[in-house]
């Protein structure tokens, strides 16, 4: 992977982190783009600021989650587009310090995450809804955009310049009174806006002056299915150290136009939006979940799952469910994940292959009849295989077995190689191929 890359080494190990969308929206339970969908202005919009005090706010708990998960690392929305920000900000008054909560949740998360060995990230919106220089007028997404006064907010003729000496102050606040940060997730360009409209240039600059080990996203540049020049042989310097599909999963992986793979992170929601939403009960389950991580690793990509804590700032008791779930798998199939990668196999039809330091996973997902046939491996090329959780052996069938295809290898999952039996995980049964070392010569 290309030297641009080796700041990312740490993020294509740890594979599998937790996405955090929360804020005032969380009062109206309709998620995080409620102003825009319901083109609910700011006056209207502040009962819901003044109504955000969560009594059950809890960051402890929210890691312990995490951990419980096996998520190696977490983003939380600093600052989404409504403008109102869960951290101390000297720029503004718009945040939870100044809205009768009184605390700033940015450090409670970073000292609850890191205290579990954790590594840690914000996310900041490029767009900001209340400040009355951001531009109104032929914004397709603004709450005021059909107004009669959408020249600006109460008849405000926005500077967008002024804007940008705020979005920079703030990232600059983010960046220098917190630590160290892994991450830094901007979001999101669209339209005119992106790049350079944002002096992208300058604010990656002091970026990478304050925290010179910090991964940024592409979305500078572009959000969603937009890569940018991420992917080309000169990029722009903004361009990012990896890039954020959002909610689909690449069908081969993400390249650069050279075909040299780049790091890359599919954020997804555990229900159907980022932020609270009382009536979504559209939960993914763990079985999903776990193979949308298995699906990303061997495509050589990250997962970054999304949960949106309620108005008193606790997780869904169904999104706690679920993540136990997948922390149970990964407890036992981790070194499957952790640490590993794409293979260089085709695509099995009854599952999928990663690969970490020599060692080959099958994640067999579908039943079989009789043995797995480990597809596109020679079987006097393999050492041993295991079932990764419990780390019992198991053999190989007969040659007679692979009549038609000799050198195929074929693993009974039971004791006699004839039979058929049921998967021992039916989400994911996970097999370790070692290989055997090839001669010198």
């Amino acid at each position: 992977m290309h030297d641009r890359f080796a700041r990312s080494e740490w993020f294509r190990n740890d594979r599998f982190g937790l996405f955090m969308h929360w804020g005032a929206y969380a009062v109206p339970a309709r998620g995080e783009w409620v102003r825009s969908y319901e083109h609910i202005g700011t006056d209207d919009y502040q009962q819901y600021v003044d109504a955000f005090r969560p009594d059950s706010f809890d960051a402890d708990a929210w890691a312990d989650a995490a951990a419980r998960a096996g998520m190696k690392y977490a983003v939380l929305t600093a600052k989404h587009h409504d403008g109102f920000c869960l951290f101390d900000s000297e720029l503004t008054d718009y945040s939870t310090m100044h809205n009768g909560f009184g605390v700033d949740v940015v450090a409670e998360f970073l000292r609850a995450f890191r205290a579990r060995g954790i590594r840690v990230g914000l996310y900041y919106s490029l767009v900001d809804w209340h400040h009355p220089d951001f531009p109104v007028a032929g914004d397709p997404y603004h709450p005021d955009r059909d107004k009669p006064t959408a020249e600006g907010i109460d008849g405000h003729e926005p500077d967008f310049d002024r804007y940008l000496d705020y979005l920079h102050g703030q990232v600059r606040e983010l960046c220098t009174n917190y630590g160290d940060l892994d991450l830094l997730w901007f979001d999101f360009s669209y339209g005119d806006l992106k790049g350079e409209a944002w002096r992208a240039t300058e604010l990656v600059r002091m970026v990478r002056e304050l925290q010179p080990n910090v991964l940024i996203d592409n979305r500078l540049e572009g959000s969603g299915g937009e890569k940018g020049s991420i992917i080309t042989a000169h990029p722009s310097e903004y361009a990012g150290d990896f890039a954020s599909p959002e909610q689909v999963i690449p069908v081969r992986g993400l390249a650069d136009e050279t075909g040299e793979p780049i790091p890359w992170e599919a954020c997804i929601t555990l229900n159907n939006h980022w932020g609270y939403h009382a009536f979504d009960h559209d939960w993914k389950p763990a079985k999903l979940v776990v193979r949308t991580l298995v699906e990303c690793v061997s495509k050589g990509g990250n997962l970054l799952l999304n949960v949106g804590p309620d108005a008193r700032g606790r997780f869904p008791e169904k999104a706690v469910e679920i993540l136990r779930e997948v922390g149970d798998w990964l407890a036992d199939n981790g070194e499957s994940v952790y640490g590993a990668g794409a293979a260089e196999l085709p695509k099995p039809e009854w599952g999928r292959y990663t690969e970490r330091d020599g060692t080959i996973y099958a994640h067999v997902l579908e039943e079989r009849v009789g043995p797995v046939a480990l597809d596109e491996i020679d079987q006097e090329s393999i050492a041993s295989v295991r079932l990764v959780r419990d780390g019992a052996a198991l053999g190989m069938a007969k040659a007679w077995m692979a009549e038609g295809n000799p050198g195929l290898a074929l693993v009974p999952i039971g004791p006699d190689e004839a039979f058929s039996y049921p998967l021992p995980d039916p989400v994911d049964t996970v097999l370790a191929i070692t290989r055997r070392s090839a001669p010198e010569g």
